[in-house]
């Protein structure tokens, strides 16, 4: 019985660790602005008029404190401000960036996939840095607590 639980434990915690990367296209897009800390937009001259020429993309697999109103409390809207500040830091300090992207965002408007910056996963460095979690879609975990 002992055998099996462990068993059981360690296919439970492998599951998570299989499903964090995904195939992504990698494309030399110019990123225009940070939105949050795992939020930015970059430019998108392949849309059609009238849709405005850009993007957002939300980086898989990760979710960072909330800034201003959408933060449940002070302590999450300060660390949100320092996950938007430690994303454009990593930006502006770059040679290269590019964006590598996954699948269309469940909202719509906006894509799921990663800014490579330097030839690093901003997904990775965040995570790294403490700024943000795993999430995969489940129920967020509060910061706040």
């Amino acid at each position: 019985m002992k055998k099996i639980l462990v068993l059981l434990m360690v296919l439970l915690t492998a599951v998570p660790a299989m499903a964090k990367e995904v195939a992504m296209v990698i494309y030399d897009y110019e990123v225009t602005r940070v939105i949050d800390g795992d939020t930015v937009a970059f430019r998108a001259d392949f849309l059609p008029a009238p849709l405005k020429q850009e993007l957002s993309i939300r980086v898989y697999g990760v979710d960072t404190p909330e800034k201003s109103w959408r933060a449940e409390c002070d302590k999450e809207a300060a660390w949100g401000e320092e996950a938007s500040q430690f994303t454009k830091d990593m930006l502006n300090g770059a040679t290269t960036i590019q964006v590598a992207i996954y699948k269309w965002d469940k909202y719509g408007g906006r894509v799921l996939g990663d800014i490579i910056i330097d030839g690093n996963s901003l997904r990775h460095m965040l995570i790294a840095e403490g700024f943000a979690r795993e999430y995969y879609g489940d129920k967020k975990v509060s910061w706040c607590k």
